[in-house]
């Protein structure tokens, strides 16, 4: 039967399935790069008008601006310095963390690119390039998804496993990514909080959710300082721990932006935060390519019929 998008509003229900997580941990948490610097729309690419989403430099193309000089610096921010202090704060903590990389923006900061393949993240296609994927035809988002694969295992050396939309992915895309082959997850939901399997042309097909809740895009909607957003994530954080040292372990995503977190102040809330997670013994912090390895180990896909399933 040709794979459907349709909607799943029980999921796990009151009785989801414990993730057995390494070392009995109570909680498994993935830091997630977003690396989008130099792929988004620009009057370069020809898209006649600066993107100026997730900056301090607001809705100007919504009062007729075209080029927005500030936002290109702020992108650019990201690459040359956000980047590279987001680095050494995980690598001073040893710390594991994914990257959702944009091929392009990677093929276009060589640096950055290398930086990432030595130093032990896994790199999630984020896409060939920062497009609304659910206004691509078919024949062109299959062309993306091709394109970035490529291009991602050519900058940073190891081939991207797991894919991700930077915006909301079309009803065709993950049956895209399926038909393209090699991909062990995709991350185009957030509905969940645990991973779950669904059938994909006769085939099991992991997702593991992701989170914009948990993310530094509350720094252009509700968090003005570090304090305020390192308190909202730990929040989160300790509720999480607290229900899976109850008996219901989950997993938390954490999304940073290098030019949206990579800037002092709020560098120092992820310190905070940083520091706070990594004081729990009874937490895994992993990379999502584990988590998905793991998941596909200890609760291996079985096709039911009817509705999607959410169990393994």
């Amino acid at each position: 039967m040709p794979y459907e998008v349709t909607r799943d509003f029980i999921g796990y229900g009151q009785n989801p399935p414990d993730p057995q997580w390494p070392n009995d941990a109570r909680l498994a948490v993935n830091f997630v790069f977003n690396y989008e610097e130099g792929s988004e729309p620009s009057v370069q690419d020809g898209e006649g008008f600066t993107e100026s989403g997730h900056t301090e430099s607001g809705p100007q193309n919504a009062m007729g601006m075209k080029r927005d000089l500030a936002a290109e610096g702020m992108f650019e921010y990201g690459s040359r310095v956000g980047f590279w202090r987001l680095l050494r704060l995980f690598q001073e903590r040893r710390l594991p963390a994914t990257v959702f990389g944009c091929a392009l923006a990677l093929e276009r900061n060589p640096e950055v690119a290398a930086a990432i393949g030595a130093s032990g993240f896994d790199v999630c296609s984020h896409g060939w390039r920062w497009v609304k994927h659910y206004e691509l035809t078919e024949a062109e988002e299959r062309e993306h998804i091709a394109r970035a694969v490529t291009s991602i295992e050519r900058t940073t050396g190891q081939r991207p496993l797991g894919w991700y939309c930077r915006y909301s992915p079309s009803v065709n895309t993950r049956r895209l990514v399926h038909e393209h082959g090699g991909f062990l997850y995709d991350s185009d939901y957030y509905g969940e909080e645990l991973p779950f399997w669904v059938t994909v042309e006769g085939q099991g097909h992991l997702v593991v959710p992701y989170s914009l809740t948990n993310n530094d895009g509350k720094y252009t909607t509700v968090a003005g300082t570090g304090d305020q957003w390192s308190s909202y994530i730990r929040d989160a954080f300790d509720m999480l721990l607290e229900e899976g040292r109850a008996g219901r372990p989950k997993m938390m995503s954490i999304g940073l932006h290098m030019r949206l977190i990579g800037h002092p102040a709020r560098a120092r809330g992820l310190q905070r935060v940083l520091d706070h997670i990594a004081s729990h013994p009874d937490v895994w912090i992993t990379r999502r390519i584990d988590i998905a390895r793991h998941w596909a180990a200890t609760h291996p896909y079985r096709q039911v019929t009817g509705r999607p399933s959410a169990a393994s």
